[in-house]
């Protein structure tokens, strides 16, 4: 009986044995197949590439991009005992005021987004706060009831967008322009909407996101090596301009000034260098801040230079005694009735500021004649004079660097072989042109007859720095060279002795003509103008085509008066900052 029972005590034993290691077996093989939550060996990281900047020709950024952070942190993951002391912290190291911080935390349970707009730098620092705040336990671990695993999450720094910057306010606008905010899958972009933001949309865009991926050290950092791989962010690239901010901040200024002298809607300033086309400045009194804009800004949100299609007046007739003289229509020293300020074509009476009785052809220039050049271009068929002005650029966009542009227009053939729109248009009615076609126009008599096309864009730059020059357009030639020395010479003599002199400066050679124009409201000719002076300015080195826009001013009505003291003021300035140097005196011994 007794060794029944120890063999019954034995069996018992073995069969607890056995089943403890049978359990054993089964946990082990469970473990072995059940899959588990390890860290991962691996991670990754990406970044944002930016757009590129727009930069001046003295090498200040006048348009550049700021990227954005926003602080998130998981209320649930704070500790309760130190929820004060991460509120003080984040306060001190983001600029944001502490019961702003208490107040945004407890908007509701979970995920708060403490900043929208942290700016890189500040970033940074707030990135080193949430290694802090992890290392002194600032945040909690929590177990996940369904899972029952632990998780930990503190304060995360996360790219949310970018944003544009205007170091320099309105300068260069409208010619720079503006852009929009785009939303690209959680991401804020940025695109361009008008001026050169618009027209330079695609170069500026970033070009390639970086990212990178490999093996993980303890502290989730990639270890680089030949296994990781690493795709580099491709910024958008730079735009280099011709225009030099700290010239174009005095022009600006001026053109402000004299806005309010003159009592004008808009005063327009433009200064290219005559053979390269390279332009040194494009101004206007009538600016917007990009970052700002307000609705009384929207008539400014356009650039006029190249938006404001307008009847130019006398500033054509130059061009019209051009074609006259490159087809030996006339000679300069032909004598031309001047009817002594009247002259009907039709049932249209043509009048003068002035009256002559005779005078020169090339006076009908540097005294502004109406009566003279309406006679002078009956000389030129519908064809020659429709197919001139085409020559000289009206019609055609002035420049490849910008966008929106009002290309104008003239009379047909048909209409110009009837003498009283023949005579209206040469002396610039009947016809729509803008600042910038005039200046090109206006290039040929300083440029041995060729005209070139403005160029406000100097090359692109990437992210190595390297740089892509962009070269102009070849000049094309549109009258003959002797042609355009006679027209430099005369409009050197409408400075010296006609409607231009009030810009005479000693030391430089200047050239140009005023032109007064009346504007049309509702299909009729009413008490307003524009007045403009055109021309160039040339010292020994360089050679300058400029051109002044006012537009109506309500001071006075004539260019002399308008047009003519901001173009020299413009020249004064360019002397002042050294781009045109006069020449001295000759000493006589």
């Amino acid at each position: 009986m007794v060794n029944e029972n120890k063999s019954k005590k034995i069996l018992l034993l073995y069969v607890l044995i056995g089943l403890g290691f049978s359990i054993f077996l089964g946990v082990m093989l469970l473990t072995t197949l059940k899959s588990r939550h390890l860290p991962s060996l691996y991670t990754q990281k990406s970044s944002k590439s930016e757009r590129g900047s727009i930069i001046s020709a003295d090498g200040f950024h006048v348009a550049t991009t700021k990227k954005l952070y926003k602080a998130v942190v998981n209320n649930h993951y704070i500790d309760p005992q130190k929820e004060e002391l991460f509120i003080q912290l984040f306060s001190i190291y983001s600029g944001i005021n502490p019961e702003k911080v208490k107040k945004r935390l407890h908007k509701r349970k979970g995920v708060v987004v403490l900043s929208y707009l942290v700016p890189e730098k500040q970033a940074q620092y707030l990135k080193k706060l949430a290694y802090e705040l992890r290392r002194f336990k600032v945040f909690k671990e929590i177990k996940n009831k369904r899972t029952g695993l632990r998780s930990l999450h503190g304060l995360s720094i996360i790219e949310s967008g970018e944003t544009r910057l205007y170091p320099y306010g309105n300068v260069l606008t409208p010619i720079i322009g503006y852009p929009h905010k785009l939303e690209d899958d959680g991401y804020t972009r940025i695109k361009g909407v008008k001026g050169l933001e618009k027209r330079f949309d695609i170069e500026l865009s970033s070009r390639q996101d970086g990212s990178s991926r490999g093996k993980r050290d303890v502290n989730s950092y990639i270890i680089l090596n030949k296994d990781s791989f690493t795709k580099p962010n491709l910024n958008g690239l730079d735009i280099k301009l011709t225009i030099p901010i700290a010239l174009q901040i005095k022009i600006e200024k001026m053109c402000s000034k004299m806005k309010e002298e003159l009592r004008a809607k808009e005063v327009m300033i433009a200064i290219m260098n005559s053979q390269t086309g390279r332009v040194l400045s494009a101004a206007t009194s009538n600016r917007f801040l990009p970052k700002d804009i307000k609705k009384s800004d929207y008539p400014s949100l356009n650039s006029g230079i190249i938006e404001y299609s307008f009847e130019p007046g006398s500033v054509i007739k130059p061009i019209t005694f051009a074609l006259l003289l490159d087809k030996k229509r006339i000679n300069p020293y032909d004598l031309v009735n001047g009817h002594n300020g009247k002259f009907k074509i039709g049932k249209k009476v043509i009048t003068d500021e002035h009256k002559f009785a005779w005078l020169s052809a090339e006076d009908v220039i540097v005294h502004s004649s109406n009566v003279g050049i309406a006679q002078l271009v009956q000389k030129l068929s519908g064809a020659e004079f429709h197919y001139g002005l085409k020559s000289f650029g009206f019609t055609e966009h002035s420049t490849p660097d910008m966008i929106y542009e009002k290309a104008g227009s003239i009379p047909s053939i048909t209409r110009l072989n009837r003498e009283i729109y023949k005579a209206t248009t040469s002396y610039g009615y009947s016809m729509r042109v803008n600042l910038m076609q005039l200046l090109r126009a206006y290039s040929a008599f300083d440029n041995n007859g060729r005209i070139i096309k403005p160029q406000l864009i100097d090359s692109f730059i990437d992210e190595f720095n390297s740089q892509t020059k962009l070269e102009n357009e070849e000049p094309i030639q549109i009258i003959q060279s002797s042609t355009a020395s006679r027209m430099k010479k005369i409009l050197i003599k409408t400075v010296n002795k006609g409607t231009g002199i009030k810009t005479k400066t000693p030391g430089l050679i200047i050239g140009g003509k005023t032109g007064t124009a009346h504007l049309v409201e509702n299909g009729k000719y009413v008490n307003k103008y524009n007045t403009a002076f055109i021309g160039f300015v040339n010292d020994k080195n360089v050679n300058l085509t400029m051109g002044a826009i006012i537009v109506q001013p309500k001071k006075s009505q004539f260019a002399s008066q308008t047009a003519v003291p901001t173009f020299k003021k413009a020249i004064d300035i360019l002397v002042e900052d050294g781009y045109l140097k006069p020449s001295k005196p000759d000493i006589v011994q």
